[in-house]
């Protein structure tokens, strides 16, 4: 009995995580999509308005009232970009178009700023309202048999227009079409938000195919900012390092070495307890140049000046408790930078794969163009990967970002989970 409890337990503490992980994307995805409301349906009214002015300006009756219209499609942008940066995403906002109004209708901000209104108040309207939707359709259908003998005779029963309640037995089925309308809010919330949000991330940022020296200047300032936190914390882990484990063990064998000093002073004839007092100084000297070691090679591994990184991550894969293929193909050897950030990447994913995701297989695959490097880390697991979950990914981020590297993690609930991290070789 009890040895099956104990097998049992990992497993459902690993259903436990991925139903948490699940109800807690859903959540924030629907918060997403209902707050996407507060831009979207000004942008319909927006919409309707510059239509209207570019039709009057036809006439020379609408001239007056472009500027401002501009003004308020630029303001409604910048709210926007605000929403998005409440939820995580990120957007470097391009340099602001020109006041005067022809020159401001023809700069590339307010062509793509025009091109994100279109869609935020048409797919995106949409999209905000059937978060909203669901969540009331859901309430409403699982909550029927609570009330449906209260209702008038012969009103439709569910909520998408069809069927009539007569029976307990109608009523539990119209239930069976709520818990539907959860299992659709739980698997599909988080795919309409970031559909709701690609206009917006795309379009509202600073345009990649321009030299725009303010948007890489705040990208430099966020660099060194990552750069910075990464340095603060290896050293704060490289103390702690010293402080919990290297350090005790001297203390250690200073008080075993000065015990078996005063034993020898005060009893010459029990060399048998000195001995052990000795023995036990050194089996703790041992652990603390191990620990050493230990610590020097987490800094900068030597196996990778050694063997390369193909050969640093063969030893990584091969010491993983999860069974994980490695394929790298890197023709030539990288900044020695670049290559500890990628040994650190994969040594803390493949960390996060053992202990959190229940995976049974994993895999590594780096590719060299001699520009990039490029990781992918893949496992089977549970999925459910968060960054805000002290999982390490934070610290992947801040020190892949201190590079001006970039990162990508796709990890639906249910798995799998995809960590790809694109570093640039250096010099």
């Amino acid at each position: 009995m009890t040895t099956g409890t104990v097998r049992r337990t990992p497993r459902l503490r690993g259903a436990k995580e991925t139903s948490t992980a699940v109800l807690r994307a859903a959540g924030s995805s629907t918060g997403e999509l209902a707050g996407a409301l507060s831009t979207a349906l000004p942008a319909l009214v927006l919409l309707v308005l510059l239509l209207l002015t570019a039709v009057l300006s036809l006439v020379g009756i609408g001239l007056p009232a472009v500027r401002p219209a501009l003004g308020v499609l630029h303001a409604l942008a910048r709210r926007e970009r605000r929403r998005l940066a409440r939820r995580g995403h990120d957007i470097i906002a391009p340099d602001p178009p020109p006041r005067h109004a022809r020159a401001g209708l023809v700069h590339p901000t307010t062509r793509r700023e025009m091109r994100w209104l279109i869609q935020h108040a048409s797919a995106g309207l949409l999209l905000a309202l059937t978060g909203i939707a669901l969540p009331i359709l859901a309430v409403r259908d699982t909550a029927f048999p609570l009330y449906w003998r209260f209702a008038p005779k012969d009103t439709t029963a569910a909520s998408i227009g069809i069927g009539t309640a007569h029976t307990w037995l109608d009523a539990i089925a119209v239930s069976l079409l709520g818990i539907g309308w959860i299992a659709l809010i739980l698997g599909a919330t988080p795919v309409l938000a970031r559909l709701q949000a690609k206009p917006a991330l795309r379009l509202l940022a600073a345009d990649p195919d321009t030299d725009d020296l303010s948007a890489r200047i705040l990208e430099l300032t966020a660099s060194r900012a990552a750069a910075l936190d990464a340095h603060a914390a290896e050293l704060r882990r490289i103390e702690r390092a010293l402080h919990d484990g290297s350090q005790n063990r001297l203390i250690s064998v200073t008080v075993l070495l000065g015990a078996a000093r005063r034993r020898l002073a005060r009893e010459p004839d029990h060399a048998a307890e000195v001995v052990d007092l000795l023995e036990r100084a050194h089996s703790a000297a041992e652990q603390a140049l191990a620990e050493l070691r230990g610590v020097s090679r987490s800094i900068l591994p030597p196996v990778l000046e050694a063997q390369g990184l193909a050969g640093a991550l063969t030893g990584l894969a091969a010491d993983c408790a999860v069974p994980c293929r490695t394929d790298v193909d890197v023709p030539t050897r990288c900044a020695v930078s670049a290559e500890a950030t990628a040994y650190f990447v994969v040594a803390e994913a493949l960390t996060n794969i053992a202990k959190h995701s229940g995976a049974q297989r994993a895999a590594v695959s780096v590719r060299g163009d001699g520009a990039h490097l490029r990781l992918t880390i893949t496992d089977d697991g549970r999925g459910g990967a968060d960054e805000g979950g002290g999982s390490g990914l934070t610290g992947i981020r801040r020190r892949v970002e201190a590079h001006d590297g970039t990162l990508s993690l796709a990890s639906p609930a249910g798995g799998p989970t995809t960590l790809e991290v694109v570093l640039p070789c250096g010099q």
